[in-house]
């Protein structure tokens, strides 16, 4: 009988040693990484532009606001 929980225990401890190594496949790599950084900033500009566009009242400052705004969509979408 102690045969049996002894094998069962060495199995259990290989079992959790492959699943341990199989744990750093789950990082991200580093192109993950990047894009994420990218996509973190784009949003980031656009929340900026967004704000500057409820408080502008310049007709030119507006457009070109709106135009940046239509540009960070874009890349955005690229991302996603």
């Amino acid at each position: 009988m102690a045969r049996g929980w002894e094998s069962k225990s060495v199995e259990w401890q290989q079992s959790e040693t492959r699943d341990a190594r199989g744990g750093a496949h789950d990082r991200p790599s580093a192109d993950e990484i990047e894009r994420t950084r990218k996509r973190e900033s784009l949003e980031l500009s656009r929340r900026r532009v967004l704000h500057d566009l409820e408080t502008s009242t310049s007709a030119v400052h507006r457009t070109a606001l709106e135009n940046a705004l239509q540009y960070l969509d874009e890349e955005l979408s690229k991302l996603r």
